[in-house]
């Protein structure tokens, strides 16, 4: 049999997204591994690369990959690695996962993203755990939180733009519309532009719309060569590119920070070595930790020019009717955010879109795809190409 380079993702699975206190750690991990094998025709990984951000501190559990592959039943015949690179932690795991096929050192691998968040509850989450994606010399230790640093940006980000605040509103609308019909999102209701108007102030110039909500969940893919292709009524999806790319991690060294150079970056070379443009692409899974996030992504990957990128979502280009759809089944603001987890999630549903399985928000002849994942404010950025 001759060997090919080619990638393909041929299982996915996926957990709920929510506050999941009755399911452990490691339970959801292998839920969501079990239903990604069991559609892959039962194959099994010879590599298994947990994206993770919290679990050493928030359930006081390290070496997951170890922990993964026994209680799947793997230990023994799978490695076990982690990923983690913050909330880019599933999207890092990918792209390891990616490249042990295509160099030959595996022939199937498993990526497990896994979060558990309500592990920890109060405050702790977001001013000690979250922020340990900052630079803890210079910005956590004095006090800056993951959200409090991207509400000042925003309001920068405003104040040289000079637009209508409420042309933000259009982000968490279209995010919150698409997710009536995901039945793992953790919010499946719409909201209204008077409730975005309405609802309280969160963090300077963001309200809770803003912000999409930490939570619990775990999705999985099976990847695979070319020739390994199992038989299946469903389309094989292939994994075209990968990219990880890392910026400075510290705001105050970026040389723009209204840019997310990295992200940037990364979608060009994934762009590149999938051999499409921009152009090629039907629909664009983003980063939408808040409302920032995804005005910056928009701009950084091309669709937007610089600190135009709200123009998107006000002129309907971003619903799944429009030219660009974003978040097509939630996003992290309303399927729910499980940080570590996110990038995979991204992933999965990106495949469903691709196989023609997401129900009520297809969007009509996909074949092309992008899904991006970013840690803290775009320290890093994780980027997959995907077609059929």
């Amino acid at each position: 049999m001759q060997r090919t380079n080619d990638v393909y993702i041929v299982g996915i699975g996926q957990t709920p997204v929510g506050e999941l206190w009755d399911v452990s750690l490691r339970n959801l991990a292998v839920r969501a591994l079990k239903t990604a094998r069991e559609d892959a025709g039962g194959l099994q990984p010879q590599a298994i690369f947990v994206g993770n951000m919290l679990a050493a501190n928030a359930s006081h559990q390290a070496n997951l990959g170890a922990l993964v592959a026994e209680y799947a039943g793997l230990a023994g015949k799978a490695e076990g690695y982690t990923a983690e690179a913050a909330e880019a932690s599933g999207g890092a795991a990918i792209y390891l996962a990616y490249n042990a096929i295509r160099s030959g050192m595996v022939d199937v691998a498993a990526v497990v993203g896994v979060e558990k968040v309500t592990d920890v509850v109060g405050a702790g989450i977001e001013n000690r755990l979250l922020s340990t994606g900052l630079d803890s010399d210079y910005e956590a230790s004095e006090g800056l939180t993951l959200v409090g640093q991207a509400s000042l940006l925003l309001q920068r980000y405003m104040h040289e733009n000079r637009f209508p605040r409420e042309a933000l509103a259009q982000f968490p609308l279209i995010a919150h519309s698409n997710a009536v019909n995901n039945p793992n999102a953790m919010f499946r209701r719409e909201i209204s532009l008077d409730a975005y108007r309405n609802a309280r102030e969160d963090t300077g110039v963001f309200n809770q719309f803003d912000i999409a909500p930490n939570a619990d969940g775990a999705a999985a893919l099976i990847l695979t060569r070319k020739e390994l292709l199992p038989h299946s009524a469903d389309p094989a999806v292939q994994l075209r590119s990968s990219s990880y790319i890392t910026d400075r991690l510290a705001l105050h060294d970026r040389r723009d920070p209204l840019f997310f150079e990295g992200a940037a970056v990364s979608v060009h070379q994934a762009l590149l070595k999938a051999g499409i443009t921009i152009s090629d692409l039907d629909f664009f899974e983003y980063s939408d930790n808040t409302t920032l996030h995804a005005l910056l992504s928009l701009e950084a990957a091309g669709f937007a020019d610089r600190g135009e990128g709200w123009k998107l979502a006000s002129d309907g280009s971003l619903t799944l009717q429009g030219s660009l759809p974003v978040a097509t089944m939630g996003g992290h603001k309303a399927r729910g955010f499980p940080l570590g987890a996110a990038g995979v999630y991204q992933v999965v549903e990106a495949c469903l879109q691709l196989r023609g399985q997401a129900g009520s928000n297809q969007i009509a002849h996909a074949r092309y795809a992008m899904t991006q994942s970013l840690a803290a404010t775009a320290s890093a950025a994780a980027t997959q190409i995907l077609s059929v």
